[in-house]
């Protein structure tokens, strides 16, 4: 049975949904389809926690599908942007797993994990599935997968 861990950007997940489709993500038809007959060696989702109860309960949401949820504060400039960032995080999880496991998950239409995704491949005997919108999926990262899975109707609530 392959082994496999999950690492699903959420916030790049939520708005590239809505914008493509303006419609929800459907987790639980992505845990049925990402872990089918295979055994899950971690999952973690990455969100930005604004402290407010309905965030707080899709959170809720995640971890009893399955997910380890790991938050990042939400900061806001004096300039009036945001900052909201899992990118490095996220890259150091995999990195740790890559050795650990058969197949590298990642959740993420984000281009700057082309390089992390070639990386692995290049250095680990792991294989590598990029799920993604791809309307909005850099180009890069498609390229960079093994395999990369559209999300589409099945995948949308």
């Amino acid at each position: 049975m392959e082994k496999v861990a999950i690492f699903a950007d959420v916030q790049n997940i939520y708005y590239t949904v809505k914008e493509c489709y303006q419609r929800h993500f459907n987790y639980n038809a992505f845990w049925t389809q990402a872990t089918g007959n295979r055994e899950l060696a971690a999952a973690f989702a990455y969100a930005i926690d604004k402290g407010d109860s309905k965030q707080q309960g899709f959170q809720q949401i995640l971890r009893n599908i399955g997910f380890e949820v790991k938050l990042k504060p939400y900061i806001q400039r004096m300039d009036g942007s945001a900052k909201g960032d899992w990118d490095v995080g996220i890259t150091l999880d995999i990195i740790e797993y890559a050795p650990k496991v058969d197949i590298i998950i990642l959740l993420s239409g984000d281009g700057d994990f082309d390089l992390l995704i070639n990386k692995v491949r290049n250095s680990y005997p792991v294989a590598t599935e990029v799920y993604g919108v791809p309307a909005l999926t850099a180009p890069s990262l498609i390229n960079s997968a093994d395999r990369f899975i559209a999300i589409e109707d099945k995948l949308l609530l």
